[in-house]
């Protein structure tokens, strides 16, 4: 596959993600966030202001080079992925509050992700490039995520039936899609991909595996049951990396492929990182045994 058609077919592969995501949502799940109040807010701090400091501090520590910092803080901006419920589903997880953050972090995203990206651009490319999210780019943001997860969730509400059934196929599709896509993006920059993972490789796994710690410590430390706190820890260190690499390579958005590096490293890397994180957890879990909160169990 052409670098060329994988940079058409990503926004299509990310609108397929996303109807997936609007298949299994519906209004309430964002107003179940009053059932998690305490889960929800430090969850949310910690992808909001936490993470992304992190991100800087990491980014600087290492030196990277002005577009690898940009690719790093617009992953970090990026919101919770859909795969997170999933992980949250096997290593039992609140999958009920994975999808309500998930809800909330991707309209969030929409307004939080233009303004890092651009002060990022600022920051490490200097105020006068042409990069950055400027207002119709942000438009166009808005349309690869918030439509599609518009159009899944009218067709739930209209077709409920058709809606349950179609979420499987849509999830496999949207995983053969992204897989083809991804790879043929890869392929088409191989030797670009093989020198940044060196320069960045490292970063990107510090940056997942502190996410995914952090996503858990925080709540615990805060008196979060263990299961809000796992689900908590999956939508935070398993970030849309493929919403990252869309804005990053969109020859409409970035137009950038050293931008998109970051994502696709740590694309890679945390489906390994999460599912390691995800045995130990299980495993403290069973340990502890610990009795279920009555949030945790709210639908």
């Amino acid at each position: 596959m052409s670098t060329g058609l994988s940079l058409v077919l990503f926004p299509v592969a990310l609108g397929i993600v996303m109807l997936g995501l609007g298949l299994t949502l519906t209004v309430a799940d964002f107003r179940r966030v009053v059932a998690y109040p305490r889960a929800v807010i430090i969850s949310l701090v910690c992808q909001m202001l936490v993470l992304p400091a992190i991100c800087l501090g990491l980014v600087l520590a290492a030196d990277l080079r002005p577009e690898l910092a940009v690719g790093m803080m617009l992953l970090a901006a990026s919101p919770g992925g859909s795969t997170a419920s999933l992980y949250s589903h096997l290593f039992k997880g609140n999958v009920a509050l994975n999808v309500t953050l998930t809800a909330i972090n991707s309209v969030l995203a929409l307004f939080t992700l233009p303004l890092v990206v651009n002060l990022s651009v600022a920051a490490f490319m200097g105020s006068d490039s042409s990069l950055g999210l400027q207002f119709d780019k942000v438009i166009q943001v808005f349309a690869l995520v918030l439509i599609p997860i518009v159009i899944g969730m009218a067709v739930r509400r209209r077709r409920p039936e058709f809606a349950a059934r179609m979420q499987r196929p849509v999830k496999i599709l949207s995983v053969v899609v992204l897989a083809v896509v991804i790879t043929g993006a890869v392929l088409g920059v191989k030797d670009e991909f093989a020198a940044t993972i060196g320069a960045v490789g490292l970063v990107a796994l510090l940056f997942n595996l502190l996410s995914l710690g952090i996503g858990y410590a925080a709540p615990r430390l805060l008196r979060v049951g263990h299961r809000d706190s796992v689900a908590s820890s999956f939508e935070i260190g398993v970030h849309n990396a493929t919403l990252a690499i869309t804005i990053a390579l969109s020859p409409a958005l970035l137009d950038n492929t050293d931008i998109a590096m970051p994502a696709a490293i740590y694309g890679i890397l945390m489906f390994f990182t999460a599912a390691a994180f995800g045995f130990v957890a299980a495993r403290r879990g069973s340990a502890a045994a610990e009795p279920t909160r009555p949030s945790a169990t709210a639908v």
